[in-house]
C-alpha cells in the first residue's frame, strides 16, 4: 500500500524548500489534501499552546489551543474558496503519550469548525507496519505527494517529493481505504481522550514539527 513510496524517484526538499513547494501548488487547483500522520512524539516549538503544554501548564495549553479555533475555520474558508477538501488521519499508539493526547485537543478545535478528522488504532494496521510505519505523507490531489522525513535527532528536515501520478493514485487509493476504517474523531476523543489526567511531560518531546 504504502511500500511503493521507496520505488519511485523522488526530489528531496528541506524545510523552506518543502513549505514553499507546498503552498504554491495547494493553490493550483488540486481539489483536495489528504493528510495521514503517524509518529508519537513531536516538538512544537513557537506554537504557545504547545509551549505551554512543554511547560506542564495544561490548562493554559488548552485555552490556547482554543484560542486557535478562529485560525482554522479560515484556513477552511479559504479551502473551499480554492475547492480543496481536507481530510486527516491520525494513527494513534496505545498507551497515548502526552503529545497525541495535547495533540487531539488541538485537532478537536479543528474538527468543531468543519475540519475533516479521523483516528486510527496502530494495532489495525499492524499487518501493513511489519517492516515500517506507514509514512507521514501529505498528498495534493493527483499532482504531488510528500513524505515528510525527519532528521536523524528526530527533527522535521523537509520532505520527499514524488510526481508520478501511477505513485500518487496508488497511495490515494491506500489513503482511502484507512480513512474509511477510521473511527471518527468525537467518538474517539470522548472514549479515550476526554476521560485521561493532564499528562505528566518528563524533558522534552523528541522531533520537532512546526506550528500546527
Amino acid at each position: 500500500m504504502f511500500d511503493s513510496f521507496h520505488r519511485g524517484t523522488s526530489e528531496r526538499l528541506d524545510r523552506p524548500r518543502y513549505h514553499a513547494d507546498l503552498g504554491r501548488l495547494y493553490t493550483s487547483g488540486i481539489g483536495f489534501l489528504n493528510k495521514l500522520e503517524r509518529g508519537q512524539h513531536f516538538q512544537e516549538r513557537g506554537f504557545p499552546s504547545w509551549e505551554a503544554f512543554a511547560d506542564g501548564d495544561w490548562e493554559r495549553a488548552l485555552s490556547l489551543a482554543d484560542e486557535r479555533r478562529e485560525d482554522y475555520a479560515q484556513e477552511l474558508r479559504r479551502a473551499a474558496r480554492l475547492g480543496v477538501r481536507h481530510r486527516r488521519l491520525r494513527v494513534v499508539e496505545f498507551p497515548i503519550t502526552p503529545y497525541v493526547q495535547w495533540e487531539l485537543f488541538v485537532l478537536r478545535a479543528r474538527v468543531e469548525v468543519g475540519d475533516e478528522i479521523r483516528i486510527l488504532d496502530a494495532d489495525d494496521i499492524s499487518n501493513i507496519e511489519q517492516t515500517h510505519p506507514v509514512p507521514e505523507a501529505v498528498i495534493l490531489g493527483d499532482v504531488v505527494l510528500y513524505e515528510v522525513i525527519y532528521d536523524e535527532d528526530g527533527n522535521a528536515a523537509g520532505a520527499e517529493k514524488y510526481t508520478d501520478r501511477s505513485l500518487i493514485r496508488e497511495t490515494n487509493a491506500g489513503f482511502d481505504a484507512l480513512y474509511e476504517r477510521g473511527e471518527r474523531f468525537h467518538d474517539f476523543f470522548d472514549r479515550e481522550i476526554a476521560p485521561l489526567a493532564p499528562p505528566r511531560v518528563s524533558g522534552t518531546p523528541t522531533g520537532l514539527r512546526g506550528a500546527r
